[in-house]
């Protein structure tokens, strides 16, 4: 099994073999051993700490009738070049696809400038861009797959070295069902990106009370073409989201605007960590895990 950054450049790397167009640009993650790099050298470029820059040349090779996949820390990519964002992929529509590795705290150990808990509060007010969030290998190479054949931009969320098992979804929905779906349960939980959707599949398991619905596809035009199958499935239902990121400019907020529902959002606080830790330490630090959940799901019973 396959961390997420992980297995979209395997999944990358395979389908290079088959589509010529597509380019791999790194800015300062490529590492000497990055497989797409060892299969197709003459299609790898890394440009170091040009973030910026990196973009710039995306946008060209865009036009030119690639396919550049660029990937980078998460924080570096949406808040650093929030500009070129908004004007080579928001406003231009060139067809680049961001890989924005390190979301949320999965970088632990490297601390504050190496987060990102804000970068969806930028990238969802982008029009144009789809943002797809998801979870373990199988969903990663689907959403690598998906990104190919659809000739807009992309920013996929993605996180560092752990892995996990995806939820089945053998219909490939934009949303997955975690198990089956009791009506009759009036609390169902809604996760977005990985942790999240872990902490969401411990506690729907031993809990038959609790619904679980994970999101892949967050941006508000891909939220609109499933909204109203949600709406139905969910009608009546209390709704917690779970999503690593600010509350402020959350896809949480984003989907309680377009919703009947109840929703109570579930994410970090709005301190910053003072001691460094692993990804799951640092969750901590922020009041983000099971526990602190749990808390909040008795509170609203």
């Amino acid at each position: 099994m396959l961390s997420s950054r992980d297995a979209y450049k395997h999944e990358l790397t395979k389908l290079a073999y088959k589509y010529e167009d597509i380019i791999a640009v790194e800015a300062d993650l490529g590492g000497k051993k990055h497989i797409f790099k060892q299969h197709h050298p003459s299609r790898f470029f890394n440009f170091g700490i040009a973030e910026m820059a990196s973009i710039d040349i995306c946008s060209g090779l865009a036009q030119k009738g690639f396919k550049p996949y660029f990937s980078t820390f998460a924080p570096f990519v949406a808040l650093r070049c929030a500009e070129s964002l908004k004007l080579s992929l928001s406003y231009m529509e060139h067809n680049i696809k961001i890989i924005a590795c390190y979301g949320g705290v999965s970088g632990g150990w490297f601390g504050t400038t190496h987060h990102c808990l804000e970068d969806m509060s930028i990238v969802a007010t982008l029009p144009n861009i789809t943002i797809a969030c998801p979870h373990g290998e199988e969903e990663v190479r689907s959403v690598i797959r998906k990104s190919y054949f659809e000739d807009k931009p992309y920013y996929i969320r993605l996180y560092r070295n752990d892995t996990f098992e995806s939820i089945k979804n053998p219909y490939n929905k934009p949303f997955v069902i975690d198990g089956e779906f009791d009506k009759n349960n009036k609390m169902t939980l809604i996760s977005i990106g990985e942790i999240s959707t872990e902490i969401c599949k411990e506690i729907n398991d031993k809990s038959n009370k609790i619904n679980h619905i994970h999101l892949i596809y967050v941006d508000k035009d891909s939220l609109k073409t499933y909204i109203n199958e949600l709406s139905s499935l969910l009608k009546g239902h209390k709704i917690i989201t779970v999503e690593e990121h600010r509350q402020t400019g959350s896809i949480s907020n984003l989907l309680a605007s377009l919703i009947d529902n109840t929703v109570i959002p579930f994410t970090p606080n709005d301190e910053y960590p003072h001691h460094g830790g692993s990804h799951a330490e640092v969750l901590n630090q922020l009041g983000f895990s099971k526990e602190k959940l749990l808390t909040l799901l008795k509170e609203v019973e």
